[in-house]
């Protein structure tokens, strides 16, 4: 299969590197230079440590090192039997970018976006045939993360779709296929272990360090909140929430922390700006938490019956299916287990009792419990 990607930052690069491992002759695209140089010193670096480490030998870093070739010409990626963008996340600029390369592959070429949050039926509609595109969604480090999301729009074709779902697991991924909503599935589901710990913040219940520390010791999860945001960037994080938040006509489940947002303002973006709800500066010492285990176990309870109330409500809204929303979470994001297995682990009962409580607490409708979770709960059913 000839692949051709659009864009050779570290998400294009990386798409690249698990199309050319698979087999596939790939051509990494991009106007500049520059990133395509920086592209194949980058790739040059990560097979060689492959190399140092045995996971392959020198003549397999040959060969998906000759599987990819470079060019800065959009018609380059005549040949294609897919395309994969992976750009900046600015709908007019993906279609324009769409509009144009159809003018130059194949009419059977399939035209895939490897946006996180944006519309396909809206990148979609830049194309003369656009049942031909698809959201097909990595995670970063593409190499390494399992998952990928497939999101087909309302106009893509149920072969480019079968199509899709084939290739990727030829590529040896996990796929997850989702309906085209703000968010997919990973970056709807995950709104409350950024935005709940958030509002525990900013209530002064306890402050980043305790936080993440109770989401990592009683939740198993591998960083905290807030140690994830910096690694992330605050200013991607926040535009996700941003985003998401605008699409769904401001449900206040996705509503944006003015805490983030002032901390992105202020240039805090977390690790690639040497501060974030951390310091990484040379010497900086970190915060240590409060060990409350009372304390630990009310952030944890209130961070995982959100993401469960979440997670059931995709399931509610046919986003995914229940595996598929499960494997999402541990395979696109690590997460311990999958939100809804923890929901029968937990008991449906409890989940609808700690969102009552909240609800009444607060009388917010951020709090309010999936339908499902309550029906599931009078018939006495789980998930699995």
């Amino acid at each position: 299969m000839n692949v051709g990607i659009i864009g050779s930052g570290t998400m294009g690069s990386g798409i690249a590197q698990v199309a050319a491992t698979a087999g596939c002759k790939v051509k990494l695209y991009d106007t500049n230079q520059a990133a395509l140089d920086k592209a194949k010193a980058s790739l040059e670096k990560i097979l060689n440590r492959l190399v140092e480490k045995g996971r392959i030998d020198t003549e397999e870093k040959t060969r998906i090192q000759s599987n990819i070739s470079y060019v800065d010409s959009l018609k380059d990626l005549d040949d294609s039997n897919l395309t994969i963008e992976a750009i900046i996340e600015n709908l007019e600029i993906k279609q324009n970018v769409f509009s144009e390369l159809e003018a130059y592959v194949s009419d059977d070429c399939i035209i895939a976006s490897n946006t996180s949050s944006l519309s396909i039926a809206s990148i979609a509609a830049s194309l003369q045939k656009p049942e031909r595109c698809i959201g097909i969604h990595f995670f970063n480090p593409a190499p390494l993360m399992k998952l990928v999301e497939v999101i087909p729009a309302i106009q893509t074709a149920n072969d480019v779709l079968e199509t899709s779902v084939k290739t990727i697991s030829d590529w040896k991924k996990v796929v997850a296929v989702a309906k085209d909503t703000p968010g997919f599935i990973v970056n709807r589901v995950a709104r409350p272990f950024y935005g709940e710990s958030l509002r525990i913040y900013e209530e002064g219940i306890a402050d980043f360090a305790t936080i993440d520390w109770s989401l990592k010791t009683l939740g198993g999860f591998r960083m905290g909140p807030f140690e994830l945001m910096d690694f992330i960037g605050n200013d991607v994080n926040y535009t996700v929430t941003e985003t998401v938040f605008t699409a769904f006509y401001f449900d206040p489940r996705y509503k944006p922390a003015f805490t983030q947002k002032r901390f992105a303002e202020a240039g805090y973006l977390g690790r690639k700006s040497g501060k974030g709800y951390y310091d990484y500066s040379e010497g900086a010492v970190k915060p240590e938490p409060k060990e409350d285990k009372v304390l630990a176990a009310q952030i944890f309870n209130r961070v995982l019956v959100m993401l469960i109330n979440e997670a059931a409500d995709a399931l509610f809204l046919n986003i995914a299916s229940a595996k598929d929303i499960d494997n999402a979470m541990t395979k696109g994001v690590n997460y311990p287990k999958g939100l809804l297995a923890w929901a029968d682990e937990k008991g449906i009962g409890w989940c609808v009792n700690m969102l009552d409580d909240l609800y009444n607490e607060y009388h917010e409708d951020r709090y309010r419990c999936s339908p499902l979770l309550r029906k599931m709960n009078k018939e006495n059913n789980t998930f699995f």
